[in-house]
């Protein structure tokens, strides 16, 4: 069973050039967990690129192999830098973790 992990946050600058720079560091820092945290089966993320009025900033999508895994994951030093991160620039967070 695969698990599909799916993160969008809406980020607190009203500043619009602020807003996608931080949405560029979040998705650039997300990334950089390939290939250290090895529960990561895949993994992509992005900024925002339309409708900025409607759509959220930016978005992670990930996959692991089990529930555990994920877990595993959410408790990892690497991913615990960048959720310390992304709290300092965020003001709301929507997630999705479903079976593929």
């Amino acid at each position: 069973m695969t698990i599909r992990h799916v993160v969008s946050w809406k980020l607190a600058a009203d500043d619009a050039e602020v807003r996608a720079e931080h949405a560029a560091e979040v998705a650039r820092r997300l990334l950089a967990l390939d290939g250290v945290v090895t529960q990561i089966l895949s993994i992509s993320a992005g900024a925002n690129v339309a409708y900025p009025d409607a759509n959220w900033d930016v978005t992670v999508v990930a996959d692991f192999a089990s529930i555990a895994a994920l877990e595993e994951y959410q408790v990892h030093p690497a991913h615990e830098q960048v959720v310390a991160y992304v709290r300092s620039v965020v003001s709301g967070r929507v997630a999705v973790d479903f079976e593929i």
